[in-house]
């Protein structure tokens, strides 16, 4: 299971290892599990085995270079001219490329906020040149808030004392990114009961 291994990685590395080596694991761990990613951290940072500053650095450098790679992915797909016209000459992307275009961060924020979005909507803002100074910029605050929400209550439960003393803190890493997964999902699943395609506002 890829969120055990994932799990495992950043338990054995937070049992010691150099913090440039924490930090490094966060940024790759943040491209598969984006949340699993906050948490590591957070407990980490709470754990003093990684200053709170690196922490936060590692979890935004992985979220934002992951977010530039889908757009840049999407940019780089445009150049297949099936793929481009197909695309340009669909109704619906029309309109989204109108939506994404005028409202940028708007829907930056609608898109990191739904699951299920993200890696669909970055694509197409790279796919239908959304600036990348926009982009990126709408990005870093919609990334900034979720993360300061998720890290801060994460960061704050594990520099509890009780915690701290515990034998089993380390388990906090899979208990809430498990919480966060299975809440992210049932998201997902009812955002797509009454919608049959991603609509972005």
């Amino acid at each position: 299971m890829a969120e055990q291994a994932i799990v495992n990685l950043v338990y054995q590395i937070g049992a010691g290892d150099a913090p440039f080596t924490l930090f490094f694991a966060i940024i790759l761990t943040s491209y598969l599990l984006e949340d699993v990613a906050i948490v590591a951290a957070a407990v980490l940072a709470a754990n003093s085995s990684l200053s709170l500053p690196l922490a936060v650095l590692a979890v935004f450098a992985g979220i934002a270079t992951g977010d530039l790679a889908l757009y840049y992915l999407g940019a780089w797909s445009s150049h297949w001219r099936g793929f481009r016209y197909a695309i340009l000459t669909n109704q619906s992307m029309r309109s989204v490329r109108r939506r994404l275009q005028r409202n940028t961060a708007t829907n930056i924020f609608i898109i990191r906020f739904i699951p299920g979005l993200r890696t669909l909507g970055y694509a197409l803002c790279g796919i239908f040149r959304v600036h990348p100074v926009r982009f990126l910029t709408a990005v870093l605050a919609a990334t900034a808030v979720w993360t300061s929400v998720v890290f801060t209550l994460v960061y704050q439960l594990g520099s509890q004392a009780w915690v701290q003393a515990s034998a089993y803190k380390w388990w906090l890493i899979p208990i809430a990114g498990l919480i966060l997964l299975i809440s992210n999902r049932t998201v997902k699943r009812r955002l797509q009961r009454p919608l049959k395609r991603p609509s972005f506002s």
